[in-house]
């Protein structure tokens, strides 16, 4: 995350108060003349620096991959029809990451939501360019079916949205591969995890994102951009 703060200067020329002696005066008036010309490249040039510190290309919510680990490996996970999904299978193809439970009723819910509206953007793409991976933060009870559930009552239809659940164990080195780690509450609810990550087709990150901040639309061009890249 970078925070850039932007300022620009004024320079000031000073003249003498009394006019300079007859034969000073034509190479004062050339000094003048170049100080001035010096001045305003100096002006231009901090405009262009100015310019350049304020624009950032990166929109809320969205960041620069810093992880170059390969986040699909040849693993195996069951989705939520109770088929294996082999991870490493998916390459070839755009991934949209993100990590939800069932029993959650608030952050969850958003998060599928807002990943729902990427979908609908992108339309047929989904499916044959690109796949969308919820992964569960909770495997201890999210079995298929209450994946499957879950889908339903977001109202994630058709293919290319995989629900991936497996052993805590595996779950907890999936999340490992994405720097990540899940956490339990005292009262037994799985902390929340808003992080979702764009996965280019050699398994590695393209972009990462605050799900909850970042504009669907810029997800959705960052999806776009990539699918143009080849």
């Amino acid at each position: 995350m970078r925070l850039t703060t932007c300022y620009t200067g004024a320079s000031i020329v000073d003249g003498a108060s009394e006019p300079p002696p007859k034969h000073v005066h034509d190479v004062k008036t050339n000094c003048f003349s170049s100080s001035i010309s010096s001045v305003a490249i100096a002006l231009a040039l901090l405009g262009l620096v100015a310019l350049a510190g304020c624009h950032n290309p990166e929109a809320a919510g969205s960041y620069a991959a810093v992880n170059r680990a390969d986040v699909l490996p040849n693993v195996t996970f069951t989705d939520q029809l109770g088929k294996p999904v082999t991870l490493s299978s998916l390459k070839g193809k755009l991934v949209l990451v993100d990590f939800i439970y069932t029993s959650c009723a608030s952050v969850c819910p958003r998060l599928t939501a807002r990943m729902n509206e990427v979908a609908k953007k992108l339309g047929a793409d989904v499916g044959q360019k690109v796949t969308i991976i919820s992964f569960t933060l909770d495997p201890e009870h999210d079995t298929p079916e209450k994946l499957r559930n879950y889908a339903a009552a977001q109202g994630i239809t058709g293919n290319g949205w995989l629900f991936l659940t497996s052993t805590p164990a595996q779950i907890d080195q999936e999340l490992a591969r994405f720097q990540l780690v899940r956490r339990r509450e005292s009262d037994g609810s799985v902390t929340h995890n808003v992080a979702a990550f764009l996965i280019g087709p050699d398994g590695r990150e393209i972009r990462q994102y605050n799900a909850l901040d970042v504009p669907i639309d810029t997800i959705v061009s960052d999806i776009d951009r990539s699918m143009e890249r080849g």
